[in-house]
């Protein structure tokens, strides 16, 4: 049933994605390209459309869960497959929040991917066994109430890219030139950020991008 999917693998670890294709490759699924970031998969994304996007949930430049959510937005007949080492069910409500249709954790990738594969292809959403179905029952509650994941939802899609770039080090000069907009309007955004998030210095950007998981420690 999954032999005539076209895969995209994003995931920044070479040997991760080396894997990821042998798997499907052996089962005659076609991986149509690799990207190392975010971002690049994003851009792959809109050029090859894909069936599926296989992608790591921590990647730099632009994250999983923020590449996940301009995916099903740009590219909405592409699902979405997130693979993670985090079992935290924040991470897992923000992920589906996003738009994902599958949430892998990366131990048992192996033996879930196809299964997840077959059933996104399906409509369906799929979560690996090793979640709890009590997590699942929660975020049905949370969406069923309105309620957004935290205050990250508040963020626009530009604010949310600038906000992981900060913490990740670049300057509103190098910001600007990868995203080709102005200084001025990097730091526009800065002053966004930091008044919805209340958060007012660079370093405590660093702090909660760290503590939401846009970036590692």
């Amino acid at each position: 049933m999954t032999n005539n999917v076209r895969v995209l693998l994003v995931e920044d670890h070479t040997i991760v994605r080396q894997g990821l294709r042998r798997i499907l490759e052996e089962k005659q699924i076609e991986v149509v390209g690799e990207a190392e970031d975010g971002r690049k998969g994003l851009e792959m994304a809109r050029e090859l459309e894909p069936d599926v996007v296989v992608m790591d949930i921590s990647m730099p430049k632009l994250g999983g869960i923020e590449a996940t959510r301009r995916i099903r937005k740009e590219v909405p007949g592409t699902k979405v497959i997130i693979l993670t080492i985090h079992f935290d069910e924040n991470y897992i409500f923000k992920t589906l929040d996003a738009g994902a249709n599958a949430y892998l954790v990366k131990e048992t990738a192996s033996e879930d991917l196809l299964d997840a594969i077959e059933a996104v292809m399906s409509g369906e959403i799929y979560l690996c066994s090793c979640i709890p179905p009590k997590v699942i029952k929660s975020y049905q509650k949370m969406v069923k109430s309105g309620k957004k994941v935290d205050e990250f939802s508040r963020l626009t899609n530009r604010e949310r890219e600038i906000l992981q770039l900060i913490a990740e080090g670049y300057t509103s000069k190098q910001i600007g030139e990868m995203l080709f907009i102005s200084d001025k309007t990097v730091e526009n955004h800065r002053a966004n950020i930091m008044s919805k998030l209340d958060i007012h210095d660079t370093a405590g950007l660093v702090r909660y991008a760290i503590r939401i998981g846009l970036v590692d420690s």
